[in-house]
């Protein structure tokens, strides 16, 4: 029976051995001090070849209503959340990292906007201890997507999200491949609330949110929520047609006139080079659109998984 006020905390991880003993440590001190509130905690694990599992599964210090899902394989952070979330059953689901850069605290604040009527509660990052470059692609990023997928993205960015029951049923139902779930709630229109807050540093280990990965992810955002690419594709052609005319007129009226054109192979390589890069590029393009058509198409599963394994149950 769903609790009044229940959270179940999704905690997606891969090779976290190193955070696991803190981890559950933090989890301990969280949900002792936020009784009467019901906490049930969802660990996914997407296929981690390390023995994270292990260490959660043998620790005796587990106070804490948990579970782990294994995933078959490595699927993805977003993939991952989204199976926590499909077995998550709580009057609201919020999503925390492993590596504890996110301040459980957070969760009392995101559950305040929830219980004072917003559908969605998202936590925008104040401030962010990141290198120069992680910085300048998460701002760029931003930019970007405020521009031409989604108007109501935060500016600094969004990590950390909580939802009550009838949105997580709505994203359980519309589970998408190659796609960004943050950006899929922000789309739905659901009531939304924001919080700011202050990332922490990363106790221990590497992170593996690594550069192909964001890079893949801002893809999957722009070709699973804007058109612009495409646009881009239309626009561009059309740019190059009215000015290959007026080359056309102006060339032809440059011969009648003056005649003084010199035919080279300097601006015709210089012309093959600019059309064919365009050309692929355009190409690359309208590959990403079908690649994900033929993926949807195909109607694969986005995660499997491989095991439930019920740490402590609800009384």
């Amino acid at each position: 029976m769903t609790q009044i006020n229940s959270i179940s905390i999704v905690i997606p991880f891969f090779n976290e051995k190193e955070n696991v003993s803190l981890l559950i440590e933090k989890l301990n001190f969280f949900v002792n001090e936020v009784k009467p509130i019901v906490i049930e905690v969802v660990f996914v694990d997407d296929g981690s070849t390390d023995n994270s599992s292990e260490i959660l599964l043998s620790s005796k210090d587990v106070k804490f209503v948990s579970k782990i899902i294994k995933l078959s394989k490595n699927s993805g952070s977003h993939a991952a959340i989204r199976a926590g979330i499909s077995q998550s059953s709580s009057s609201f689901v919020t999503v925390m990292a492993a590596d504890l850069q996110d301040p459980l605290s957070l969760i009392k604040d995101l559950n305040k906007e929830c219980l004072l009527g917003a559908d969605i509660a998202f936590g925008q990052r104040r401030s962010v201890n990141e290198r120069f470059f992680v910085r300048l692609f998460s701002k760029l990023n931003a930019i970007f997507m405020r521009k031409f997928a989604i108007k109501n993205y935060p500016s600094k960015g969004v990590d950390i999200v909580m939802f009550n029951a009838k949105v997580a049923k709505v994203l359980n139902n519309n589970i998408e491949s190659n796609s960004n779930f943050i950006i899929q709630l922000l789309s739905f229109g659901f009531k939304q609330s924001f919080v700011e807050y202050d990332k922490d540093e990363r106790k221990y280990g590497a992170s593996k949110w690594t550069f192909p990965k964001r890079l893949k992810l801002l893809i999957d955002s722009f070709v699973a929520f804007s058109y612009t690419p495409i646009r881009f594709v239309s626009v561009t052609g059309l740019v190059f047609f009215v000015f290959g005319i007026i080359w056309t007129f102006y060339i032809v009226w440059r011969k009648i006139t003056m005649n003084d054109l010199v035919a080279g192979w300097p601006a015709l390589t210089s012309i093959l080079l600019l059309g064919f890069g365009i050309t692929n590029i355009s190409l690359g393009i309208i590959a990403e659109y079908l690649w994900r058509t033929l993926d949807s198409s195909r109607k694969r599963p986005v995660f499997i998984i491989d095991e439930i394994i019920e740490l402590n149950k609800h009384e």
